[in-house]
């Protein structure tokens, strides 16, 4: 573990303040799956992709499947890297290039874990994000300090099991906020 990693948020979730002034992090949850000196990284993990299928994704990759498909909702992940797929997952599935970030919460980006997820061979629980949020060193910290984040705890429930209509609010819950009452103004005392 890094000395340092105490104030890193890798593994929290990122709660974006009503005051944020770009639609793409409206009431967004995101997930921070790394976080260090050099930025950071994180997917949305409360917008779905509405037009776009985890079946027509497949047809798309080089995956075989010889069953049909459940439905599986794709997310939005981030604005930058559209087309790259990632999937936030729970730890019982740590294959290939799977990396745990922390809570029982992992992330892996190979075809392999779509084409066992395909199967039905993949993780118990997953989120499959395109595209993903990222930092440059210190940006994450400042935007923080600007009022646009708050932080919060993540866990397996938040992330695959709360509706995604709910994530937002639940995690302003958890700070016992209500969205409310907060200010759009940022200042020190």
């Amino acid at each position: 573990m890094e000395k340092n990693a105490a104030k890193y948020l890798t593994g929290k979730c990122l709660v974006s303040m009503p005051n944020l002034d770009d639609e793409r992090f409206e009431r967004a949850l995101i997930y921070i799956c790394s976080h260090n000196q050099e930025g950071a990284m994180g997917f949305v993990v409360n917008k779905k992709i509405k037009e776009f299928s985890f079946a027509d994704l497949a047809e798309q990759l080089p995956i075989s499947f010889s069953r049909q498909i459940a439905p599986i909702d794709l997310y939005r992940g981030g604005p930058l890297d559209k087309v790259r797929g990632f999937v936030l997952h729970s730890t019982d599935y740590l294959k290939g290039d799977s990396i745990a970030t922390g809570g029982g919460i992992a992330i892996s980006s190979s075809i392999d874990i779509l084409t066992d997820i395909a199967a039905g061979n993949g993780p118990a629980e997953n989120l499959i994000a395109l595209g993903y949020a990222s930092w440059a060193p210190n940006q994450l910290e400042q935007e923080i300090i600007n009022n646009s984040w708050l932080v919060v705890p993540s866990s397996p429930e938040l992330i695959f099991k709360t509706k995604d209509e709910e994530k937002w609010q639940k995690a302003m819950d958890c700070l016992g906020i209500d969205p409310v009452r907060l200010s759009g103004f940022c200042g020190r005392a």
